[in-house]
Formats: C-alpha cells, structure tokens, sequence
C-alpha cells in the first residue's frame, strides 16, 4: 500500500494539474487579509470569504481536482492497465488513493482556511475550520474518487454537484442540506468553535453520520467498480 500511495503521490504532485490547487487557497488567504487590513467588520466579510468562497468552493473543488486525478488520470491515460494487473486486492489500490487524495486536500485548505478563520475571529475558529475542512476532505475525496470510476466525466458531474446542488439548491431548499457535503462540515466547524459567522440548518449528529456514511459508502463503490475493471482498463 505504501509504494501505491507514493505512486500516486509522485505522479499528483509531478503534474502540471497540482498547480491548479494553488491560485483558490491562495485567493482566500489574500481576501481575508484585504478585509481585515481595510478594518472590515468580521461579520460583513467572515461569511462570503470563510463560507462563500472557502468553503463552497476552495474545499470541494480543489477536492475535486484531486480526487478526479488520483485515478481517472490513470485511466484516461492508459495506466489504469499497469494497475489492474498487479496482484493486489482491488481495496489495496483505492484506500491509498483515497488516502492521498484526502490528504492532499486537507492539507491544501486546511492551512488558508485556519490563516482565515485566525484573521476573522480567534485561533479556535482558525482550528475549527481546518479540522472540519480536513474531515470534509475526506468525504469529498471519497465521493470524487468514486465517481472517477463510475463515470467518463468525473469532473462534470463534480460540478454539476457543488454548483447546483450544494451552491444552488441547498441554499434555497433547506431540506436538500441533509445530503451536502459542505453543510455537515459548516455544522462540525460550528461545533468546534460556535461563532454567528457559520450557519447551517443541519445539526451534528446528522453531519457526523452522514459524514461516515458518505465516505465509507463512496470508498466501498470505488472498490467494488475497480474490480469490474477488465485487464483493458473496460468494465466488465
């Protein structure tokens, strides 16, 4: 599992595609700075850059960078057959996939999202944030991964998911909030550190459940739709 983890590391961080995880992060750290330099109110810039912007957008889609690319590179490229002709159980190629696309994403927000959470209110929410945006990570990260091997398109039904879904219709039925990713981790970030700036209808035990259902059911699917790979890299 190490030597598939440091593959996918190695190749993640060797292409060009990395370099598109950095203008968004560094976009919130410069925004906050910005609002809290001008002396903004906390409460006037805290929910568009730490929600609006971190949130909604740097969190799943540097997710969806990531977790599109651990995989369906490989596949799209042709060395999805290297894989499947090794010897290893199919789980033992997912989870440190998984592993490294969760990571690389946790780390990649969680570092501006705490600069911006220090900068709006205090290291608590700071902490809040990144560790909340770390197990969002990996719920995000599972759901991408999944659809990478469900779907030619992985990255277009990724969007279609954190714009419409979770950018548009959670915002205007609350009810759809109960199966998005983003609002279970406003809740848990919430938890951490209650402050006015994070709101969401979804309460914490909801968000914590469906966290673990969304990334235990996710990784299973990757696993069980990468064994119906043949050798050509074709479901079965």
């Amino acid at each position: 599992m190490s030597t598939v983890s440091w593959i996918t590391a190695r190749g993640l961080f060797g292409r060009r595609r990395f370099l598109l995880l950095l203008p968004l992060p560094v976009l919130l750290v410069v925004l906050a700075v910005l609002s809290r330099g001008l002396g903004v109110a906390p409460t006037d810039w805290g929910p568009p850059v730490l929600v609006g912007l971190g949130l909604a957008v740097v969190l799943p889609v540097i997710a969806l960078i990531v977790g599109t690319g651990v995989l369906g590179a490989e596949i799209d490229d042709g060395t999805i057959v290297h894989v499947l002709t090794t010897p290893l159980p199919r789980w033992q190629i997912v989870l440190p996939k998984l592993a490294v696309a969760a990571g690389a994403t946790a780390v990649t927000v969680a570092v501006p999202l705490f600069a911006a959470g220090l900068l709006a209110d205090s290291a608590r929410l700071g902490l809040a944030l990144a560790v909340a945006a770390g197990i969002g990570a990996l719920a995000y990260s599972a759901l991408f991964v999944a659809s990478s091997l469900l779907t030619r398109r992985p990255v277009l039904l990724g969007l279609v998911y954190v714009l419409i879904w979770e950018g548009l219709l959670s915002n205007v039925v609350t009810g759809t909030r109960v199966l998005s990713i983003q609002h279970y981790v406003i809740a848990i970030a919430d938890k951490l550190a209650p402050t006015a700036l994070l709101n969401t209808t979804v309460s914490v035990p909801v968000a914590a459940v469906m966290t673990v259902l969304v990334s235990i059911g996710f990784t299973l699917l990757a696993i069980d739709r990468l064994r119906s790979f043949s050798v050509a890299g074709e479901t079965s």
